[in-house]
């Protein structure tokens, strides 16, 4: 049997390309998405190239999908051997051009979290038990650089002016996650591992950013065939936490 993938996020964007990737290796990928019908077209149009991708449908923040999702994938493949956490959200309540720190809402703060951190623990602890039948098993969290707090810190860093606090903590919070896994893991068959894809142009990152989603993805893909762990990665260099 091919390895089987998961990618969460996947009907556009970084998770759509990292779908496309994967599944140009060989990988057999699931591609999550909260919305059937955007998730069943980005399935079609990689069908269309002659990939091996199946649509699944997940809310990430809704713990009923979750649970159904791991039943299909036990069921019908019996194992995960890649599980990409891409989906993620920059809340619309949240300016990006300040230092949200004294203003931040609670209601932002909990939402951010909820689906760039809380679903995404909940969703990876539940697949363990799949990924733990793999042969050789990764985990990436698709993280950013503006978690980073040692750039955060940094204020020569040209990211460091960049300061959406809900944001960029949530991503620390998943970047604390990727270290404490990784060594909870560290006897097994399983990698965990960050990646920060770049800047990239999607509806997250805007049209500015230098990076095409293709050339985002391949951290990520890059990732799922590591053989170290607990590492935070942007196109095969460390990035520090």
């Amino acid at each position: 049997m091919s390895k089987i993938a998961l990618v969460t996020g996947a009907n556009k964007g970084l998770g759509f390309e990292t779908a496309r990737q994967l599944a140009e290796e060989g990988v057999t990928v699931l591609m999550a998405s909260r919305n059937v019908e955007k998730g069943t077209e980005a399935v079609k149009k990689l069908k269309e190239e002659g990939l091996d991708v199946q649509f699944v449908q997940l809310e990430v923040t809704k713990e009923d999908e979750i649970d159904s999702l791991v039943k299909h994938i036990d069921s019908t493949y019996g194992k995960l051997d890649v599980l990409v956490n891409n989906a993620g959200i920059m809340h619309s309540g949240e300016p990006t051009g300040v230092n949200t720190a004294e203003i931040v809402k609670a209601d932002v703060l909990k939402e951010t979290f909820d689906v760039n951190f809380f679903s995404l623990v909940s969703l990876t602890q539940k697949m363990l038990p799949l990924l733990k039948k793999s042969e050789s098993a990764r985990i990436i969290n698709v993280s950013s650089i503006l978690g980073s707090n040692t750039v955060q810190s940094d204020e020569t860093s040209p990211w460091s002016s960049i300061k959406p606090f809900a944001y960029n903590a949530s991503k620390s919070a998943l970047n604390s996650f990727t270290v404490h896994l990784a060594a909870a893991l560290k006897d097994t068959n399983i990698k965990v591992n960050s990646a920060h894809p770049g800047w990239v142009k999607t509806d997250l990152g805007g049209k500015n950013a230098p990076l095409e989603a293709p050339e985002g993805a391949k951290t990520s893909v890059s990732l799922s065939s590591a053989d170290f762990t607990g590492k935070f990665v942007h196109n095969g260099e460390e990035i520090a936490w």
